[in-house]
């Protein structure tokens, strides 16, 4: 999006070089990443940056009063809410895509907020790489918030670790091992000193949790989760303990805002970059006009089982008592604004946030394409498409 950047990459783009960054991409995370990584950052006019991040602190401040945390509570399962819910978040993602407004000029709209991690430690290498092998000029930023890679590793650990001992503080996932972001976790090992676990083998005596290294059993004190409970659900897991237990633990990143910062709260924001949004089970009259909107369940990952090119029989196929699990939402046009050799290609700017002292952005993670949502399965086959990173100047 900076025309002067953008056409100095392109002209020195080689083959040779994505080869190299994803082979040291590899390296650094010691194991393969499998999830496509696009061939291009992406340079953002600082502007444009800090208009977005502006609007993420708006947005999450809207629905951080009582009213709407009490309407959020019907949100979270019984059997899912867990016990001691701080009254923030700790890690909070705002995705935004770009469109033209009647001047012409760029404009973010909100595609969804999560109150739930990231890749806080992959994002940060897959940056640093970028510059590493395509020569990038040392003045463009990826950190933001006025953070250095030594102050951004300081926040880090003290959103995650705390004042623990980091060997009882573990990142916890299902079968962590076969998750396409196991290179985050590995990263997160390294930067922080702390194990992944498994949620099926973690342990509770009375109202602790235990899990088992190198023989011994230890004491869990904080778990930063990236166990989402949709897959839980999914999969039917067995695990020897319940999330709404009263466990004596602490959570980075507690699970209660997985439900309470999610597309739910899409319907209650009031805000120029927010498209129209409506609960499904609360439209009173389905649009005529259907191509224009898209339906979307509450609580899902990576686009799944979203409705694009709505029509009549779509939403009639939803039953009626489980429409309350949906929203319908405006269709946004997003802008092409990256030209490559095949296009140009539509961002989806996320930018990732850490709650400590002050609602803090940290960085952005980008996701490029040119089918009709950024997901894999509408770019197969493509590219200079998938997962990239911002830089500023």
């Amino acid at each position: 999006m900076i025309p002067a950047l953008r056409q100095q990459f392109n002209a020195n783009y080689t083959p040779e070089k994505y080869q190299r960054l994803l082979k040291l991409l590899e390296e650094r995370c010691g194991t393969p990443v499998k999830f496509w990584v696009c061939e291009t950052p992406c340079f953002l006019p600082k502007p444009l940056l800090d208009q977005m991040s502006e609007y993420g602190k708006e947005l999450i401040q809207q629905l951080n009063g009582i009213d709407y945390r009490k309407a959020s509570s019907t949100a979270i399962p019984d059997q899912f809410r867990v016990p001691r819910e701080p009254a923030r978040p700790l890690f909070v993602q705002v995705d935004f895509g770009l469109v033209r407004d009647q001047s012409g000029r760029l404009q973010p709209k909100l595609v969804e907020l999560q109150g739930f991690p990231s890749l806080y430690a992959y994002q940060a290498v897959l940056s640093q790489l970028y510059g590493e092998v395509f020569g990038l000029d040392r003045n463009l930023k990826y950190l933001m918030g006025g953070l250095d890679w030594e102050g951004y590793k300081k926040l880090l650990r003290r959103a995650i670790v705390a004042d623990h001992d980091p060997t009882q503080v573990i990142l916890m996932e299902i079968d962590p091992l076969h998750q396409k972001t196991l290179p985050d976790f590995l990263l997160t090992e390294k930067l922080l000193g702390i194990k992944t676990v498994d949620i099926a083998h973690v342990k509770k005596v009375g109202k602790f949790l235990f899990y088992q290294n190198e023989g011994k059993r230890v004491p869990i004190m904080r778990i930063y989760n990236r166990a989402i409970v949709d897959e839980m659900v999914r999969k039917d897991l067995k695990t020897a303990f319940q999330l709404n237990d009263d466990i004596e633990v602490e959570w980075a990143g507690h699970p209660n805002w997985y439900f309470r910062l999610s597309k739910f709260s899409l319907p209650y924001l009031r805000h120029e970059c927010v498209p129209k949004t409506w609960f499904l089970d609360r439209v009173d009259q389905i649009p005529k006009d259907l191509e224009n909107y898209v339906v979307k369940p509450l609580f899902s990952f990576a686009g799944l089982g979203v409705i694009i090119n709505l029509k009549p029989e779509d939403i009639a196929a939803i039953p009626r008592e489980k429409r309350s699990q949906y929203i319908l939402q405006e269709r946004m046009n997003f802008e092409p604004v990256v030209e490559t050799p095949f296009g140009g290609n539509k961002a989806e700017v996320r930018i990732m946030y850490i709650w400590l002292d002050e609602l803090l952005p940290v960085m952005t993670i980008i996701r490029m394409g040119r089918g009709l949502m950024m997901g894999v399965d509408h770019n197969r086959n493509m590219e200079w498409v998938g997962s990239s990173a911002g830089f500023y100047a």
